[in-house]
């Protein structure tokens, strides 16, 4: 069983930042393909950004490029979300998400275990 804990959302005006961090338990922890999700109100959850384990790779969707970051930590065993030039669209409840096969999928179906949630909020 993997339990993640979210942490460090917020409320932040257009042009800001955040970073985003998930602590995850379990004890191959740096096998897991980790990936961040985000679910605005009225809309399906979408794909952020992944990071495999295998080669340590990243993904991220079309709308975040450039201005996400995905990192990890395998020794803290935890994943960040380094969030910049943040938008008013980006206001969601972002997730963390394990998936325990190596690919890195975009497809939240795929994941195994989920965080709570952690809500960002950018104002205009």
């Amino acid at each position: 069983q993997v339990q993640l804990v979210e942490s460090g959302g917020g409320l932040v005006q257009a042009g800001g930042s955040l970073r985003l961090s998930c602590a995850a338990s379990g004890p191959t922890f740096s096998r897991y393909t980790m990936g961040w999700f985000r679910q605005a109100p009225g809309k399906e959850r979408e794909f952020v950004a992944v990071i495999s384990w295998l080669v340590d790779s990243t993904a991220y969707a079309d709308s975040v490029k450039g201005r996400f970051t995905m990192s990890r930590d395998n020794a803290k065993n935890t994943v960040n979300l380094h969030m910049n030039s943040l938008r008013p669209e980006d206001t969601a409840v972002y997730y963390c998400a394990v998936r325990t096969g190596s690919r890195a999928a975009v497809v939240a179906a795929e994941y195994d275990y989920w965080g709570q949630g952690t809500q960002v909020t950018v104002s205009s």
